[in-house]
């Protein structure tokens, strides 16, 4: 069997998988990429981020959230509604990005097979095909790429009709009339958000007591009260000892024994790294707990021209940051653009209200014995805050009391994940309070919560100083 040599041969054709081979692909590199499916872009474009984010618009547009707030509009689902009526735009949204990622691929002569790679050696990569082909390439680097599929814990029937994962859940053919998440992780909690926007009865269980605890807690506060105010029922400190699955509704026993009933179930229990089938160890590689592969800052396994990037190495496993850590690892290996890892990653989590945030909480830096400042700037004293009706959201920005530099940024409220940017920005620069004291932004904007923000921590800092130098 003939092999074909290529510069870089990439398994998993996700977003990072993607990334990764059309950066090589730009500077002329000759690129394999190996995707199992029939259509790119794995669960980011498919089933899950894209998907997922664009459900979430329809539900607040379509389910009247939006009109009731600012208009005082009532508007009425009509009973039964299909769920195909609310991920009509999903589709689309999907269906242009994938689009996008195949022109992509053509312009930079990315060549691709459709099939399941497995590691014949270090640097061979055998392609089953569905058709029965069997092909053979090999790459003088192979960036491993092939992200991570919903835990299926045993307790759950998932061969029944109303029992889904995260991966399954925008299948379903009507919109439930309720509806049981289990596991308030970023995935529980978002879905179980929508759900209730489109004024489905909704219980989210968590083992933990609180909502999204990487976070900081006025934020993760902030997203439970949203949360609650759009009929979540939070079940917390509980976890499921028994799903039953009936015709019509399950239902669940809780270790309390407590009982919930629910037309469908949502097991959000996390996800595992698919690298189970990659025969890994024909390649030198060895994988760790839930399938996680170890790697170094640039991505590099413990074998020199093997990368591995995304869901693959787990936290934060999130797209973009997989996207970056690809370009990253591809540059590194060709020595292309002496791209660096940021070293500041964010995080976006599009709950109703979303959120977002990037460097350090209030929590790390107590820990960490940093004497800090907090600086706060509430949506309802923005004018575009008011504009767009959203009285509870803020922007909190905490900045080392000693120089005022910028250590953590952290938003809740519309358009959070748009927002954090600009402190991201500032983060990376080392920009202090000055800094947003001295930028002009454009009015009405959010972005002006970020002067505002800084005007806070500032003014409580002078305080503290005439406290200090009083006593």
């Amino acid at each position: 069997m003939d092999t074909t040599k290529f510069d870089l041969v990439v398994i998993g054709g996700g977003p990072a998988g993607l990334s990764g081979a059309l950066a090589a692909g730009a500077f002329g590199k000759k690129v394999a990429l190996i995707e199992q499916e029939q259509l790119v872009g794995g669960a980011g474009i498919n089933t899950g981020t894209l998907p997922s984010k664009t459900l979430r618009e329809s539900a607040l547009m379509i389910s009247g959230a939006r009109a009731r707030k600012l208009l005082g509009i009532q508007v009425a689902l009509k009973p039964k509604a299909k769920l195909a009526e609310f991920t009509h735009h999903a589709g689309q949204v999907s269906a242009a990005e994938r689009a996008r990622m195949e022109l992509r691929i053509k312009e930079t002569k990315v060549t691709r097979f459709c099939g399941r790679g497995t590691f014949k050696d270090a640097h061979t990569i055998s392609i089953s095909e569905s058709a029965g082909k069997v092909s053979t390439v090999s790459g003088d680097v192979i960036l491993i790429a092939t992200g991570s599929s919903p835990v299926r814990p045993p307790e759950f029937p998932f061969e029944h009709p109303h029992v889904h994962d995260s991966d399954e859940i925008l299948k379903i053919s009507e919109l439930p009339t309720s509806l049981a998440v289990v596991g308030a992780g970023v995935i529980g909690a978002e879905y179980a958000s929508t759900f209730a926007a489109l004024g489905v009865e909704v219980h989210l269980i968590d083992g933990r007591d609180t909502l999204l605890p990487f976070l900081d807690t006025d934020v993760s506060q902030a997203i439970s009260k949203g949360m609650q105010s759009l009929g979540v029922r939070f079940h917390w400190r509980e976890r499921v000892e028994k799903c039953e699955g009936l015709d019509s509704h399950t239902v669940l026993t809780l270790t309390s024994g407590q009982k919930v009933k629910a037309a469908d179930i949502l097991v959000a229990a996390g996800r595992s790294s698919n690298t189970e089938h990659l025969n890994l160890a024909a390649a030198g590689l060895v994988a760790g707990k839930r399938g996680l592969l170890s790697v170094d800052s640039s991505y590099r396994t413990n074998v020199a021209h093997i990368y591995a990037v995304g869901d693959v190495i787990g936290f934060p496993a999130l797209a973009a940051t997989g996207m970056e850590q690809a370009r990253v690892a591809a540059c590194h290996a060709f020595q292309l653009l002496n791209k660096e890892t940021s070293s500041i990653l964010p995080t976006g989590i599009y709950t109703i209200p979303e959120a977002s945030m990037a460097g350090q909480t209030e929590a790390a830096l107590r820990e960490a014995k940093v004497d800090f400042i907090v600086g706060l700037a509430p949506y309802a004293n923005n004018p575009r805050g008011r504009i767009i009706g959203d009285d509870g959201g803020f922007l909190k920005l905490v900045f080392n009391r000693s120089d005022m530099k910028l250590l953590g940024v952290h938003a809740v409220g519309e358009q959070a994940t748009e927002l954090v940017h600009i402190g991201l920005i500032a983060l990376h620069c080392g920009g202090d309070a000055q800094l947003f004291s001295r930028v002009c932004f454009n009015y009405p904007t959010l972005g002006e919560l970020y002067k505002y923000a800084a005007y806070d921590a500032m003014l409580q800092k002078h305080a503290l100083e005439s406290a200090e130098q009083r006593n």
